[in-house]
């Protein structure tokens, strides 16, 4: 099944964040810190624990969130990305294609180390998207 979900960046915060909408919202709570993941040796020793991805899901609820920073930088405000998740390699392929027409490919789709295929873009009109297609069971 394809859905979209908000994948919220913090710079540094992601992890009280998260911690407060688990207490407004419930549900389990997930958390990937970046020292403990395969892009620690990419990252300097003062974002070891910062948050390489987090996940609250209640229910049908999902709301992701990263510490981590897109080349543009920061900005506050500008920091909420759509996260597609789509069910399968043709689909994520067609989508990312067609989102990206007249946009801007942040990462292009490949394989990644949590058994998915992934990339990001911004699109024509501005707005940053994340695909996802797991192809590890």
């Amino acid at each position: 099944m394809t859905n979209i979900n908000a994948y919220v960046g913090f710079n540094g915060e992601c992890r009280k964040a998260m911690e407060f909408y688990k207490e407004c919202l419930g549900g389990e709570l997930f958390f990937q810190p970046v020292g403990s993941s395969p892009m620690a040796g990419q990252c300097p020793s003062d974002m070891q624990d910062h948050i390489l991805h987090s996940s609250l899901t209640n229910g049908s609820l999902i709301l992701m969130a990263t510490d981590m920073v897109g080349p543009q930088g920061y900005i506050k405000g500008t920091n909420i990305s759509l996260s597609l998740n789509c069910s399968s390699e043709e689909e994520i392929n067609t989508f990312f294609i067609k989102l990206s027409a007249g946009g801007k490919v942040l990462d292009p789709l490949k394989e990644q180390f949590w058994g998915a295929i992934f990339g990001a873009l911004t699109d024509q009109f501005g707005i940053n998207w994340m695909l996802n297609c797991n192809i590890k069971a």
